[in-house]
C-alpha cells in the first residue's frame, strides 16, 4: 500500500522519505522515483505543495549482534 505526502518548501525526495518512512535504505528513494516519474523533470528540490506517492517502508528484522563472553 502506498502513501501520499505533500512536500514542504524546498524539500527533496529523500528528505520526504526520511520524514515519513523513517529511512532511505532499501531502495526507498528509487522506488519513490518509479512511482513519480515526473519528479525528475521538476529538479532536485520540490516546490511546496508537490504531492508525492511513497512506497511502503521496508521491513527490517532486528539486528543480531554477536557477543563474546570473556569466560568462555
Amino acid at each position: 500500500m502506498t502513501t501520499t505526502a505533500t512536500a514542504r518548501a524546498n524539500e527533496t525526495l529523500d528528505l520526504i522519505c526520511w520524514r515519513l518512512l523513517g529511512t532511505t535504505a532499501g531502495n526507498v528513494v528509487e522506488a519513490a522515483y518509479e512511482l513519480n516519474r515526473n519528479l525528475a523533470d521538476i529538479g532536485a528540490t520540490l516546490p511546496e505543495g508537490t504531492v508525492v506517492t511513497l512506497p511502503d517502508a521496508p521491513k527490517f528484522g532486528a539486528a543480531i549482534l554477536e557477543t563474546v563472553n570473556l569466560w568462555d
